[in-house]
């Protein structure tokens, strides 16, 4: 069984390395929405694969990181694509979030990522 926590970020970034001219080379912001996916069998006592509360404390740290931040100053993110933002998370919350089996950065209502570690 899979389970989500979403929470979202307002933060500004530009991207250095797009061809000259690009929009998005310019600074510019978005209230990116993070979904983390944890995966597991479900408690037979409980009932839940994870308590929401747990993923919850564990993203805070992270959330508290990037929210109304410019993303180029966050070392590791010096490049914050929506792929490098996930990958970021990805190796922030994996140590502490058990069972973590994707992360998904939706940074416009139409576009995102999805990553699933390497």
């Amino acid at each position: 069984m899979e389970i989500f926590k979403e929470f979202t970020i307002e933060a500004a970034h530009r991207l250095p390395n797009v061809p000259e001219g690009h929009k998005c080379a310019r600074l510019h912001g978005h209230s990116f929405r993070i979904r983390i996916h944890v995966e597991g069998p479900v408690d037979n006592r409980l009932g839940w694969v994870m308590d929401f509360a747990d993923i919850k404390r564990a993203c805070k740290p992270i959330e508290d990181a990037l929210d109304h931040r410019y993303l180029n100053e966050i070392p590791g993110l010096e490049n914050p694509t929506s792929e490098n933002l996930a990958r970021w998370v990805w190796q922030h919350l994996q140590p502490t979030l058990p069972g973590l089996s994707r992360i998904q950065v939706m940074e416009t209502c139409t576009s995102g990522c999805e990553y699933r570690g390497d």
